[in-house]
């Protein structure tokens, strides 16, 4: 079956920096747009970065940008998720998503369009 499983979460001071990771199995990972979304307790969900299929196009949320990279290798079935000079309004339980597309710009938007979504991993910035 089709599968996205993040890791690299944990708990990092302010300023610090993680990489996050996201594997799939089950697909052909080169025919997916790719997402990261996160979500605090009370608050909706927030597309923090996506990136197109080919990997050409990029497109991230105000609070991250600059701060933030996604990056995607098709041969290990992977995309990541490099941040830095995180806040700790960065705090949340971060989810990968994929969705079915060739879709030439990338497009994050709320959600609703990504199809499979990983488990999501804690990660937490500490004052």
């Amino acid at each position: 079956q089709l599968q996205l499983v993040e890791s690299g979460g944990g708990l990092v001071q302010s300023g610090g920096s993680l990489r996050l990771s996201c594997a799939a199995t089950g697909f052909t990972l080169a025919y997916y747009g790719l997402a990261w979304y996160r979500q605090a307790p009370g608050k909706e969900r927030e597309g923090v970065a996506c990136i197109s299929s080919s990997g050409g196009s990029t497109n991230y949320s105000e609070s991250v940008k600059g701060r933030f990279t996604i990056s995607r290798d098709n041969a290990k079935r992977t995309v990541y998720l490099q941040m830095n000079s995180l806040k700790p309004e960065d705090t949340a339980v971060y989810y990968c998503a994929a969705v079915y597309s060739q879709i030439v710009q990338a497009y994050c938007g709320k959600g609703t369009l990504y199809d499979y979504w990983g488990q999501g991993t804690q990660v937490t910035v500490s004052s």
